[in-house]
């Protein structure tokens, strides 16, 4: 029979020293295992923050850089409309100077007589061709009633000359035109429902309307925007 022999305290301290020494090698292994995965863990948390915080930064400097661009361009798109506004209310400006002075020239007309009385007798008979009726009246201003009276004599004898025929027209002195008018005539016909506006006034807002086109080419230039063209 094998006989169990008892172990000295030296033996026992020396066995306790190693199971001592493998126990603290395994708890430094575990810890270092620990940390190396808490270590990993930390660096996956921080760069999934950091790419969280750069994501965020990256949208909001986008945001404010498109609220920046839009409110650029709405700036810029106001201020080119206010200066287009300023030129487009100067060039009228011009052009209202420019038709006023020459409506102020038209009156200025009526002062020669002579020459008032031929304008006359020609818008006179520009009525009656066009109208082509047997009686017309003519109105005119009461200042010109003597010219117009003239003018409407020499009128009847140019349509007869080349219509080879004869018009009956009087001076409508109960329908007179405005004192503050122009000058110039109106012919009527049709029984008083066909009115031939032939005065100064008149005659310059149709050439305000129709050449207007022309005269701001002539003082601005061409519109290069302009596409199409009457």
């Amino acid at each position: 029979m094998s006989q169990i022999h008892a172990m000295s305290d030296d033996q026992v301290a020396g066995e306790l020293k190693k199971m001592t020494a493998f126990i603290r090698q395994e708890a430094l292994e575990k810890a270092k295992e620990i940390q190396i995965k808490a270590d990993e863990e930390f660096a996956i948390e921080k760069s999934k923050l950091v790419r969280q915080e750069t994501t965020s930064i990256d949208s909001q400097y986008e945001k404010k850089f498109k609220q920046a661009s839009m409110s650029q361009q709405i700036t810029r798109s106001t201020l080119a409309n206010k200066t287009r506004l300023k030129v487009l209310t100067a060039r009228q400006e011009l052009l209202d100077d420019l038709f006023d002075k020459a409506s102020k020239k038209l009156q200025s007309y009526a002062e020669d007589k002579d020459k008032y009385q031929d304008i006359c007798k020609k818008l006179i008979l520009e009525g009656l061709y066009a109208l082509n009726e047997e009686k017309v009246q003519v109105r005119a201003r009461k200042v010109d009633y003597n010219v117009v009276k003239k003018s409407i004599e020499d009128a009847k004898e140019d349509y007869k000359t080349n219509a080879k025929k004869g018009v009956a027209v009087e001076l409508d002195e109960g329908n007179p035109l405005p004192e503050g008018s122009s000058g110039g005539v109106s012919i009527v016909g049709g029984n008083g429902k066909i009115d031939i506006n032939n005065t100064f006034d008149e005659r310059l807002k149709l050439l305000e309307s129709d050449a207007l086109p022309m005269v701001r080419t002539t003082l601005f230039g061409k519109n290069e925007n302009r596409r199409f063209y009457d």
